[in-house]
């Protein structure tokens, strides 16, 4: 028997994920753009909801907040700042020294996102907690639908993060290529203005926009007000979009710098 340790996948990408951990830790930007911009961002949407009837759609400001809050952490802690990482660490070469060892292509991609994917995590549980508290939020009544919203958007966001930095070249570039997959999402998807309050017909078409279903299903989730079928067409529509950027990062992802 030769002297090499075997190592899990788990084993990898934990041990990856302590690496980019590190260099996240070392970035006063990232932690920045990814740690407290969600958590600030949130009172932009309390001021924009200000003249809006909420009761009239049977919503409340804490049954807004949540979800925007939680949409801006997967936003700025996931999509945005992944894309920073995966451009900086091919044009590094790192992805292209990962290959050459025992690491897979998704592990790497895994590893590089894990950091991200964590933080995004404790944002949520700390909003949650925190908006049931200041803003009397009550326990979820479908937590279950709120958790698989949250997964969705976790998996949905990394691919799409992985997805955009096939087309950007530089890290300088990263916040100019996500710009407008943000701004969209920000104003279609129900984060800044729910979707009861658009048009009808401008209403079903950001009903299909990314990050749309993790926001009706976050929102059904804590009101306990979302049909099955309503809850069915966003999981398939949020499913749909990360199949979509999964395929699209195996197609067209970057593994050496672009020049």
């Amino acid at each position: 028997m030769s002297g090499t340790t075997m190592t899990t996948p788990a084993e990898r990408i934990t041990a990856l994920g302590r690496a980019e951990l590190t260099l996240f830790l070392r970035s006063k930007g990232m932690i920045v753009s990814a740690v407290f911009v969600p958590l600030l961002l949130p009172f932009s949407v309390q001021a924009a909801t200000q003249d809006l009837d909420l009761k009239d759609k049977g919503l409340s400001l804490g049954l807004v907040l949540l979800p925007a809050a939680i949409g801006f952490s997967l936003l700025f802690a996931v999509y945005v700042a992944l894309i920073g990482v995966f451009v900086g660490r091919r044009e590094e070469l790192v992805l292209k020294r990962l290959r050459t060892g025992e690491l897979r292509d998704r592990e790497i991609m895994a590893g590089a996102a894990l950091p991200s994917i964590v933080t995004s995590l404790a944002q949520c549980v700390l909003l949650a907690v925190g908006c049931s508290i200041l803003l009397d939020v009550a326990a979820p009544k479908a937590p279950l639908l709120a958790v698989l919203g949250v997964l969705l958007g976790l998996l949905m966001c990394a691919a799409l993060a992985a997805l955009t930095a096939s087309f950007t070249r530089t890290v300088e570039s990263a916040q100019v290529t996500g710009l407008p997959l943000t701004l969209v999402t920000m104003l279609g998807s129900g984060v800044t203005v729910p979707l009861e309050f658009l048009p009808d017909r401008l209403a079903s078409v950001c009903e299909l926009l990314p990050l749309s279903p993790v926001i009706t299903l976050v929102r059904g989730g804590w009101s306990g007000d979302l049909s099955a079928y309503e809850a069915l067409g966003a999981v398939l529509t949020a499913v749909a979009w990360s199949a979509l950027a999964v395929f699209a990062v195996r197609r067209w992802f970057r593994w050496e710098p672009r020049r």
